[in-house]
């Protein structure tokens, strides 16, 4: 059943505020976004850089916890499983707020949170074949060299 028309003076607000909304819906370029918090980046052109670093790393975090290692022979089974979740509680709150800041629309928080996913998973993959191959004692920096 559709919605009756709205009468003069009527809003869509539950009374809570009356400040409408200026949402995003659908993807955009440039640094007047608003990312995870109220006010920020707010147009400002370093807080936007500052933006786009903390998805990137977010992203890379969150893809370098879920590539935990195994808990080892000999662990408690209580204490091994309080590690695991709370690696897990970190890493979903992680991909929440990855979630959230996509959600911006921003073509640049997008890009960062892609890209930083990508590089997490290349670290995280890179070495999970160089300690199947024997060759643990490798380093990220050994990793990347072309």
């Amino acid at each position: 059943m559709p919605m009756p028309p709205m009468t003069p003076g009527q809003d869509m607000s539950n009374g809570t505020t009356n400040m409408m909304m200026n949402m995003q819906m659908s993807f955009y370029w440039g640094r007047k976004a608003t990312v995870l918090f109220s006010g920020w980046p707010n147009n400002n052109l370093g807080m936007y850089i500052l933006a786009i670093l903390f998805v990137f790393f977010l992203a890379m975090a969150a893809e370098i916890l879920s590539s935990q290692p195994p808990i080892k022979r000999g662990t408690n089974p209580l204490v091994g499983g309080l590690i695991q979740s709370c690696v897990h509680f970190f890493r979903i709150g992680f991909i929440y707020l990855l979630m959230l800041a996509v959600m911006s629309f921003n073509v640049g928080i997008f890009f960062a949170a892609v890209f930083g996913h990508t590089l997490g998973f290349f670290v995280t993959r890179s070495r999970a074949i160089a300690v199947a191959n024997g060759e643990d004692q490798r380093t990220l920096s050994d990793t990347i060299k072309i």
